[in-house]
């Protein structure tokens, strides 16, 4: 009997020991760069606060700013009535991978925390509406 519980401890061992050696796979996942980042940003914006007709979002209008030639790629919440005024909203990204800003008027608001919650989610790949 001891020779089979040596061999199952010997067995044991290997395995662990070419476990350890194998290199980890690459995590998938999405392009931090900023540029993807804020598309997803962006889309997400448009899909969740603005098609879906959410009346958190209603007395406003997105102003996507995607090609940035600062190299911060951004998206703007105006005013419905008046798109040239001044924005409520600015997200923006910028960096590989990317840092995210969020500030306006509209971030000293209850809102707030909503906002932060749904780009920090959409940056980071996942679609979902809250």
């Amino acid at each position: 009997m001891r020779p089979r519980l040596a061999n199952a401890a010997l067995l044991t061992a290997l395995a662990a020991m070419v476990t350890a050696c194998q290199t980890p796979a690459p995590t998938t996942g999405p392009n931090r760069a900023a540029l993807p980042t804020m598309e997803r940003v962006a889309l997400g914006a448009n899909a969740c606060w603005f098609k879906s007709g959410d009346p958190a979002f209603a007395a406003y209008k997105l102003a996507p700013e995607l090609n940035s030639f600062s190299g911060r790629p951004r998206i703007l919440l105006v005013h419905k009535g008046s798109p040239e005024s001044r924005p409520l909203l600015v997200v923006q990204a910028e960096g590989s991978p990317s840092r995210l800003q969020a500030f306006g008027p509209m971030m000293q608001e209850p809102v707030a925390c909503r906002i932060t919650t749904d780009v920090n989610r959409w940056s980071a790949g996942n679609k979902a509406c809250s």
